[in-house]
């Protein structure tokens, strides 16, 4: 397994850090989504590497930025 953290702009509440989760765990090979919208991060378990576009990709369609 593979834990791997990213730093998220624009969240700022519950339903901002579902949206992200739900968007991130479409991508195969996701096993778990922990977020802190305080903190700013994202924490995602998965069974690979994932590919950091495809994460790039699934926080932007959540409506958010990912900066690292």
């Amino acid at each position: 397994m593979t834990e791997t953290s990213y730093s998220v702009t624009g969240m700022v509440c519950a339903h901002c850090a579902a949206s992200v989760t739900d968007e991130i765990e479409h991508i195969p090979g996701v096993i778990t989504v922990t977020v802190d919208v305080d903190a700013g991060t994202v924490v995602v378990t998965s069974d690979r590497t994932l590919d950091v576009t495809d994460v790039r990709a699934a926080v932007e369609d959540a409506g958010y930025e990912l900066t690292s």
